[in-house]
Parts: structure tokens; sequence; C-alpha cells
């Protein structure tokens, strides 16, 4: 977390120290099918979390941290990595299919809470903590890509709810001299703004899907990672870090769907540098990337066959108050390559604060 940093600020001084599944409707089938082909993406979103926030805070106590989430798109890829202009939609009587040209405009944004606990318990020797993290969004690019796909028209919707729940029970910290090393496990509790409703194609087939004002994934998440950070000097101002995600799904609700596997790996370089001749407060500069792929297959009637990837790269910026144990932090990616799925660009900014 954001919080993390603030603690690496005071090593540093004494030498110079975040909803979403993208449900998409490839094809409509004959009607008497219950509902389309789909496929979906993980809980875990590349880019949401800041670069050393893999990592467990030096000092115990309590953390809060805010992250403010927003994704903008006008691009859609097909399972080929081209972008898709048009949907084609089976006609049930054998005439002539229906093509519609696909338009959008997606805009999301998410505000998720942390609070996060750093205890003096040492289990094997690691540090330990443990976070929750609900959340809140205007919009779900899942129930964006149901619309686009099922209707062929361009998607908005301006609602503001209750999004899926992040709790982490398990966060273990090994630090070195040079190196942090880090296990986690933790899952998505499908307690966000979820419906079902059915819609007609062109085609004229009834089709069940996500309603488009849709917060919520409908669909439990176990999350298991492992970071490291390599610290090339002591005073631990200067990270290299890496970290691998990886996500075990259930069946969604309303669907013969559960969702394949998904694997992220998350990688960054982040570097402090004193603004104040005392250290106390701490600029942070920092490049990034991400990707995410698709390990294994859709399963159920619904299922799609294909495997979604998405890859990104981006900047950070931050400063952080080392007395109150205060940071602000700003990030950009830009995704490239994506295959089955959106493919645009992420902002965010976190507020941390040691309590």
């Amino acid at each position: 977390m954001l919080a993390n940093q603030l603690t690496k600020e005071k090593t540093m001084k004494k030498h110079n120290k975040q909803h979403f599944t993208a449900l998409a409707f490839i094809s409509l089938l004959s009607s008497g099918v219950p509902a389309a082909q789909a496929t979906e993406i993980g809980h875990y979103a590349g880019g949401f979390y800041n670069i050393r926030d893999f990592f467990v805070p030096e000092k115990s106590g309590f953390y809060g941290a805010l992250y403010n989430y927003g994704y903008t798109t006008n691009r859609l890829n097909n399972g080929s990595g081209e972008q898709i202009n048009s949907v084609t939609f089976n006609n049930p009587t054998g005439g002539r299919d229906a093509t519609l040209g696909v338009s959008m405009n997606v805009d999301m944004y998410v505000l998720a809470t942390t609070l996060m606990w750093v205890s003096d318990w040492k289990p094997l020797g690691a540090k330990y903590a443990a976070l929750i993290a609900p959340s809140f969004a205007n919009a779900s690019l899942n129930a964006g890509l149901s619309t686009i796909y099922g209707r062929g028209t361009e998607f908005a919707v301006s609602s503001f709810d209750v999004g899926d729940m992040f709790i982490q029970p398990i966060w273990l910290d090994w630090e070195f001299k040079h190196f942090d090393v880090t296990l986690a496990y933790g899952f998505y509790a499908p307690v966000g703004k979820y419906h079902i409703q059915k819609a007609t194609s062109p085609s004229g087939a009834q089709v069940r899907m996500e309603s488009p004002s849709n917060i919520g994934y409908g669909f439990w998440t176990h999350q298991f990672q492992s970071a490291v950070a390599w610290y090339p000097f002591e005073h631990k101002g200067t990270a290299v870090t890496a970290a691998l995600n990886y996500e075990l799904h259930d069946q969604k609700k309303g669907f013969d769907l559960t969702p394949g596997e998904n694997l992220t790996l998350n990688y960054g370089v982040s570097q402090f540098l004193p603004l104040t001749d005392d250290h106390n407060v701490m600029l942070e500069l920092g490049v990034a990337g991400f990707s995410s792929w698709q390990i294994s297959n859709d399963t159920g009637s619904a299922a799609n066959p294909i495997k979604d990837q998405l890859h990104a790269v981006g900047g950070q910026l931050g400063v952080a108050y080392v007395p109150l144990q205060l940071g602000l932090t700003a990030h950009y990616f830009s995704e490239f390559s994506a295959k089955d799925r959106f493919q645009g660009e992420s902002f965010g900014i976190s507020l941390a604060k040691k309590f």
C-alpha cells in the first residue's frame, strides 16, 4: 500500500524511506439458449496499487488509505488483439445475420477505502499484517461489455454504488538487508450491486445479461500473491519490485459460467529523493508496468474459449511528509496488446496515513 512508503522514508532519512471484471458477450446464440457466450477477467486490476504497496510497513499499528482509480477507453479488442468496430448477431430463423456498428466511450471511477493492521507478532520470523478494503464505483466494465455486445449501442451509466469487498487476512513479509519477500492470501466477497436482466437481440433471441447498472462481479475470487523487492542501498531509498498475483474464481451468479484462472505480474522501480534538508519531505519517482494473462479456460455452457490478456506501462509520482506518516501518490498507465477485453488508460491517486 501507499502507507508502506511512509515507513521506508524513515529508513532512508537515517542515511540521506486498487473491480474489475469484464463480461463480454462475444456472440448471441439462437433463441432457446438462456444466455450468451461470455468471457471474464478477474477481480484484480493491474496498476491499481502503487509500486511499494505489496510490502508490509516496518512499524506496527493501524494504517488507512483512500485509493481513487479512474479508467477510460473507447477501444474493445477481439481475441486476436484487433479493435472491434461491429458485432454480428446470428438470425435464429435462418435469414440474414444482423451486423451493427459498435460505439463506445467507457469511463469508470472507483473509490477503495482500505484499513490495514500491522502486528508485533512475528510468525515464522515474518512481519504479519491484515487488511480490509470496501469499494464503491460508478460503472462496471462487465456491465459495459454486456450492453455493447448485447445491443450494439454506446454504453453510459451514472450510478454510484457498493462494489465487491477485498479482505486479506494473511500477509507475511520477510525483511532482509537488501530484500523484502512477501506471501499473502486474500479474497473478494461479491457484496456489490449485482442484478441480471433479459434483453432481446437484433436477431430476436432472448438472452440473459448483466444489468448495465451493476457494480459487483457476481462471483467469489481467491487471491494468492507473492512479491519481492530489491534495495541496492541499505537506506532502501531505491527499490526494484515485482509481484505475482494468482486468482481462482467461483461460479458466476445467474450464469453457467466459472471464470478461468488469472495471473498478473506487476513490476516497477521506485526512487525516493529528499526535498528538504531534514528529510521530512520526500519525493518519489517511479516507472512501472504490469501484464495479465488468463491461464485456464472459462468453463460452463456460457463460457467462451478465448483467453484474454493485457499489458501496460506507466509512471508514478508521490510526496510524503515523514513526521505525520502521510503520503500522496499519483500514477498513470497506458494499456497495449489487449486481447478479448477493453484497452484504455488508467489513472490513480491515493492518500495514506498511519494512525
